[in-house]
C-alpha cells in the first residue's frame, strides 16, 4: 500500500495517510472473509418437510469486489429451487450468497458458485440463481456508465431442462 501511495505522487507520512496502509488491510480482511467460509456449511441446517413446490428468496442485496479492477460490484441476487422434500431457512440462501459475495470475484463465476453450493448441499429437483449488479469499474472508470447492470443466470436440473420450470421462476423474480 505505501508503493501504491507513492506511485500516485503522494506522501505516506502526511497525518492523514499514515495509518491507510492498516486500515485498507483491515478493510480487504473483511471484505474477503467469504474466502475462509464454506457456504455449504451454511446448508446444512434445514427441514425435512415434504415440500416439493418452488422456494425462491427475492431481492438478496450483495457486495463483492471485482477481481479485475478490486473495485466494488454490488445488486441483487434472486435464489430459487425445488427442494425433494427437504428444505432450509431463507436466511441459510442469503448467507450462502454472502459468503461467496466476499471473495475476489466476478459476477459469472460468482452465480454459477450459489447455484452449486445449493446443488452440491441440497441435491435439489433444480435451482435457479439471476443476479443482478452494477460495477463500478464501469461507474468510475473506463465506460462510466453509472446505472448500468448486468445480469447473468444459472440453472441447474428442472430449471435448465423444463422450460415452464425455468419461465415461472423468470416471471416471479421479474415480479409477473
Amino acid at each position: 500500500m505505501l508503493d501504491m501511495i507513492e506511485a500516485i505522487g503522494e506522501d505516506p507520512k502526511r497525518e492523514g495517510l499514515r495509518g491507510t496502509p492498516r486500515r485498507v488491510a483491515d478493510m480487504y480482511a473483511e471484505l474477503f472473509v467469504g474466502l475462509d467460509l464454506d457456504p455449504k456449511q451454511e446448508l446444512v441446517v434445514g427441514f425435512d418437510e415434504g415440500h416439493h413446490e418452488m422456494v425462491i428468496l427475492k431481492d438478496i442485496p450483495f457486495y463483492s469486489m471485482c477481481e479485475h479492477h478490486f473495485l466494488p460490484f454490488f445488486g441483487l441476487a434472486h435464489v430459487g429451487y425445488i427442494p425433494k422434500g427437504r428444505i432450509v431457512g431463507a436466511s441459510k440462501l442469503a448467507r450462502a450468497v454472502e459468503i461467496l459475495a466476499k471473495r475476489p470475484q466476478l459476477q459469472e463465476r460468482l452465480t454459477s458458485q450459489v447455484a452449486e453450493a445449493i446443488v452440491d448441499a441440497l441435491a435439489p429437483n433444480g435451482v435457479g440463481v439471476v443476479i443482478q449488479a452494477e460495477h463500478m469499474c464501469m461507474t468510475l472508470r473506463g465506460v462510466k456508465k453509472p446505472g448500468s447492470k448486468i445480469v447473468t443466470s444459472a440453472m441447474r436440473g428442472l430449471f435448465r431442462t423444463n422450460p415452464a420450470t425455468r419461465a415461472e421462476f423468470m416471471s416471479l423474480v421479474q415480479g409477473r
